[in-house]
Protein backbone atom coordinates (compact mmCIF):
# COMPACT_ATOMS: atom_id res chain seq x y z
CA UNK A 1 0.00 0.00 0.00
CA UNK A 2 1.60 3.50 -0.97
CA UNK A 3 0.58 5.80 1.78
CA UNK A 4 0.09 9.47 0.82
CA UNK A 5 -1.51 11.04 3.98
CA UNK A 6 -0.42 11.57 7.71
CA UNK A 7 -1.83 12.68 10.86
CA UNK A 8 1.28 13.84 13.08
CA UNK A 9 1.20 13.89 16.72
CA UNK A 10 2.33 17.44 17.62
CA UNK A 11 2.88 19.15 20.59
CA UNK A 12 5.59 22.11 20.31
CA UNK A 13 8.46 19.72 20.91
CA UNK A 14 11.67 18.93 19.22
CA UNK A 15 10.86 15.45 18.77
CA UNK A 16 7.28 16.24 17.30
CA UNK A 17 8.95 18.69 15.13
CA UNK A 18 11.34 16.69 14.00
CA UNK A 19 8.77 14.07 13.23
CA UNK A 20 6.43 16.53 11.55
CA UNK A 21 9.50 17.39 8.84
CA UNK A 22 9.72 13.78 8.33
CA UNK A 23 6.02 13.72 7.40
CA UNK A 24 6.03 16.51 5.26
CA UNK A 25 9.10 15.37 3.51
CA UNK A 26 7.09 11.77 3.06
CA UNK A 27 3.68 12.37 1.98
CA UNK A 28 1.62 14.40 0.25
CA UNK A 29 -1.07 15.92 3.13
CA UNK A 30 0.18 16.22 6.19
CA UNK A 31 -1.85 17.36 9.56
CA UNK A 32 -1.46 17.34 12.82
CA UNK A 33 -2.98 17.08 16.39
CA UNK A 34 -2.41 17.79 20.08
CA UNK A 35 -3.64 17.37 23.38
CA UNK A 36 -4.35 20.07 26.09
CA UNK A 37 -4.48 17.49 29.34
CA UNK A 38 -3.63 20.13 31.48
CA UNK A 39 -0.17 19.35 31.83
CA UNK A 40 1.55 21.74 34.28
CA UNK A 41 2.42 24.58 32.42
CA UNK A 42 1.01 26.00 28.70
CA UNK A 43 4.11 27.18 27.25
CA UNK A 44 4.29 23.62 24.84
CA UNK A 45 0.41 24.40 23.70
CA UNK A 46 1.60 27.96 22.62
CA UNK A 47 4.80 26.97 21.24
CA UNK A 48 3.46 24.12 19.37
CA UNK A 49 1.16 26.95 17.29
CA UNK A 50 4.50 29.15 16.99
CA UNK A 51 6.31 26.44 15.42
CA UNK A 52 3.65 25.44 12.98
CA UNK A 53 3.57 29.08 11.55
CA UNK A 54 7.38 29.28 11.38
CA UNK A 55 7.32 25.82 9.09
CA UNK A 56 4.52 27.45 6.88
CA UNK A 57 6.22 30.56 6.63
CA UNK A 58 10.52 29.38 6.02
CA UNK A 59 9.65 25.95 4.26
CA UNK A 60 7.43 26.96 1.46
CA UNK A 61 8.12 24.08 -0.23
CA UNK A 62 6.04 22.19 2.59
CA UNK A 63 3.10 24.66 3.01
CA UNK A 64 0.79 23.65 0.53
CA UNK A 65 0.77 19.88 2.05
CA UNK A 66 0.65 20.80 6.06
CA UNK A 67 -3.39 20.76 6.51
CA UNK A 68 -5.32 21.23 9.34
CA UNK A 69 -4.57 21.00 12.79
CA UNK A 70 -6.50 19.46 15.23
CA UNK A 71 -6.48 20.14 19.17
CA UNK A 72 -8.34 17.70 21.62
CA UNK A 73 -8.80 18.87 25.43
CA UNK A 74 -8.24 15.92 27.30
CA UNK A 75 -8.79 17.92 30.99
CA UNK A 76 -10.02 14.00 32.07
CA UNK A 77 -6.43 12.71 31.65
CA UNK A 78 -4.64 15.23 33.88
CA UNK A 79 -7.46 14.88 36.78
CA UNK A 80 -6.91 11.01 36.97
CA UNK A 81 -2.57 11.33 36.74
CA UNK A 82 -0.76 12.03 39.85
CA UNK A 83 2.28 12.71 38.01
CA UNK A 84 4.69 15.78 37.80
CA UNK A 85 3.71 16.37 34.84
CA UNK A 86 -0.13 17.05 35.74
CA UNK A 87 0.81 18.17 39.49
CA UNK A 88 3.39 21.47 41.36
CA UNK A 89 5.63 18.21 42.62
CA UNK A 90 9.58 17.57 42.59
CA UNK A 91 10.54 15.22 40.00
CA UNK A 92 11.64 12.21 41.36
CA UNK A 93 11.99 8.32 40.96
CA UNK A 94 9.48 5.93 41.76
CA UNK A 95 9.50 2.76 43.55
CA UNK A 96 8.36 1.20 40.19
CA UNK A 97 11.55 2.47 38.32
CA UNK A 98 9.59 5.05 36.51
CA UNK A 99 10.14 8.47 36.77
CA UNK A 100 6.85 10.42 38.29
CA UNK A 101 6.92 12.42 34.95
CA UNK A 102 5.40 8.87 33.27
CA UNK A 103 1.63 9.64 32.96
CA UNK A 104 0.22 6.21 32.78
CA UNK A 105 -1.77 5.54 29.55
CA UNK A 106 -0.92 8.99 28.02
CA UNK A 107 0.66 7.30 24.72
CA UNK A 108 -2.25 4.73 24.41
CA UNK A 109 -4.70 7.46 25.01
CA UNK A 110 -3.18 10.06 22.57
CA UNK A 111 -3.13 7.10 19.54
CA UNK A 112 -6.79 6.02 20.39
CA UNK A 113 -7.72 10.00 19.48
CA UNK A 114 -5.17 10.07 17.26
CA UNK A 115 -6.79 7.19 15.29
CA UNK A 116 -10.76 8.38 15.47
CA UNK A 117 -9.76 12.05 14.16
CA UNK A 118 -7.19 10.29 11.09
CA UNK A 119 -10.30 8.12 10.39
CA UNK A 120 -12.59 10.51 9.97
CA UNK A 121 -10.31 12.99 8.04
CA UNK A 122 -9.14 10.22 5.93
CA UNK A 123 -5.56 9.79 7.00
CA UNK A 124 -3.74 6.95 6.75
CA UNK A 125 -0.62 7.05 8.80
CA UNK A 126 -0.21 8.19 12.29
CA UNK A 127 3.29 9.47 13.29
CA UNK A 128 4.74 9.55 17.01
CA UNK A 129 7.95 10.64 18.24
CA UNK A 130 8.04 8.11 20.92
CA UNK A 131 11.50 6.64 21.45
CA UNK A 132 13.14 3.34 22.75
CA UNK A 133 17.09 4.78 22.76
CA UNK A 134 16.75 8.01 24.58
CA UNK A 135 14.04 7.59 26.83
CA UNK A 136 12.84 7.52 30.51
CA UNK A 137 11.72 4.05 30.17
CA UNK A 138 8.05 4.88 29.86
CA UNK A 139 6.59 1.43 28.59
CA UNK A 140 4.45 3.34 26.34
CA UNK A 141 7.00 4.46 24.29
CA UNK A 142 8.56 1.06 23.36
CA UNK A 143 8.31 -0.21 19.98
CA UNK A 144 6.35 -3.43 21.13
CA UNK A 145 3.63 -0.99 22.65
CA UNK A 146 3.58 0.67 19.19
CA UNK A 147 3.45 -2.53 17.12
CA UNK A 148 0.21 -3.62 19.38
CA UNK A 149 -1.40 -0.48 19.32
CA UNK A 150 -0.97 -0.57 15.48
CA UNK A 151 -2.89 -4.24 15.43
CA UNK A 152 -5.75 -2.95 18.22
CA UNK A 153 -6.62 0.17 16.20
CA UNK A 154 -6.71 -1.40 12.41
CA UNK A 155 -9.12 -3.95 14.03
CA UNK A 156 -11.00 -2.56 15.92
CA UNK A 157 -11.90 0.57 13.65
CA UNK A 158 -11.47 -1.84 10.47
CA UNK A 159 -8.86 0.27 8.87
CA UNK A 160 -5.12 -0.65 8.39
CA UNK A 161 -3.46 2.16 9.86
CA UNK A 162 -0.01 2.76 9.90
CA UNK A 163 2.05 3.91 13.18
CA UNK A 164 4.80 5.19 11.80
CA UNK A 165 8.21 6.12 14.52
CA UNK A 166 10.62 7.79 13.47
CA UNK A 167 12.95 8.36 15.98
CA UNK A 168 11.97 4.83 17.80
CA UNK A 169 16.31 3.64 17.39
CA UNK A 170 18.00 6.86 17.40
CA UNK A 171 19.67 8.62 20.10
CA UNK A 172 18.92 12.64 20.43
CA UNK A 173 22.19 13.77 18.74
CA UNK A 174 20.93 11.48 15.76
CA UNK A 175 17.43 13.26 15.82
CA UNK A 176 18.92 16.65 15.55
CA UNK A 177 21.29 15.25 12.77
CA UNK A 178 18.15 14.03 10.92
CA UNK A 179 16.59 17.51 11.26
CA UNK A 180 19.54 18.97 9.86
CA UNK A 181 19.11 16.23 7.03
CA UNK A 182 15.32 17.10 6.08
CA UNK A 183 15.46 20.97 6.58
CA UNK A 184 19.09 22.50 6.71
CA UNK A 185 20.49 24.36 9.35
CA UNK A 186 17.48 26.70 9.10
CA UNK A 187 15.03 23.64 10.28
CA UNK A 188 17.54 23.16 13.17
CA UNK A 189 17.60 26.85 14.07
CA UNK A 190 13.83 26.66 14.34
CA UNK A 191 13.71 23.94 16.51
CA UNK A 192 16.49 25.66 18.72
CA UNK A 193 14.14 29.17 18.85
CA UNK A 194 10.60 27.67 18.79
CA UNK A 195 10.23 24.41 20.12
CA UNK A 196 9.36 23.45 24.08
CA UNK A 197 10.74 20.71 25.92
CA UNK A 198 11.18 21.69 29.65
CA UNK A 199 9.10 19.97 31.94
CA UNK A 200 9.09 23.19 33.90
CA UNK A 201 7.69 25.38 31.32
CA UNK A 202 11.07 27.89 31.10
CA UNK A 203 10.94 30.13 28.20
CA UNK A 204 13.08 33.07 30.12
CA UNK A 205 16.87 30.97 30.03
CA UNK A 206 18.37 30.75 26.52
CA UNK A 207 21.04 28.07 25.89
CA UNK A 208 22.61 26.73 22.73
CA UNK A 209 20.00 24.17 22.40
CA UNK A 210 17.10 25.93 23.46
CA UNK A 211 15.35 27.24 26.23
CA UNK A 212 14.57 25.91 29.10
CA UNK A 213 15.47 25.14 33.13
CA UNK A 214 18.45 23.12 31.79
CA UNK A 215 17.92 20.94 35.43
CA UNK A 216 15.10 18.75 34.21
CA UNK A 217 15.23 15.34 32.74
CA UNK A 218 14.22 16.72 29.00
CA UNK A 219 16.18 19.43 29.49
CA UNK A 220 19.38 17.93 30.35
CA UNK A 221 18.27 14.52 27.36
CA UNK A 222 18.02 18.11 24.97
CA UNK A 223 20.97 19.51 25.99
CA UNK A 224 23.13 16.11 25.74
CA UNK A 225 22.00 15.02 22.60
CA UNK A 226 22.59 19.02 21.51
CA UNK A 227 26.25 18.41 22.46
CA UNK A 228 26.81 15.46 20.64
CA UNK A 229 25.23 16.92 17.85
CA UNK A 230 27.86 19.43 18.00
CA UNK A 231 30.49 16.93 19.09
CA UNK A 232 30.66 15.98 14.52
CA UNK A 233 31.42 19.66 13.64
CA UNK A 234 34.55 19.63 15.33
CA UNK A 235 38.02 20.03 14.11
CA UNK A 236 39.18 15.73 13.73
CA UNK A 237 42.44 16.11 15.56
CA UNK A 238 45.47 14.43 13.49
CA UNK A 239 48.49 12.70 15.17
Amino acid sequence: MHHQTALVLFSGGQDSTTCLAHALQSYARVETIGFDYHQRHRVELEARLKVLNEIRRQFPQWEGKLGQDHTLDLAVLGAVSETSLTRETAFRMEASGLPNTFVPGRNLLFLTLAATVAYRRDLQVIVTGVCETDFSGYPDCRDDTMKAMQLALSLGMDKRYLIETPLMWIDKAETWRLAERLGGASLVDLIVEHTHTCYLGDRTHRHAWGYGCAQCPACELRARGWEGYRAGFAPKQIG
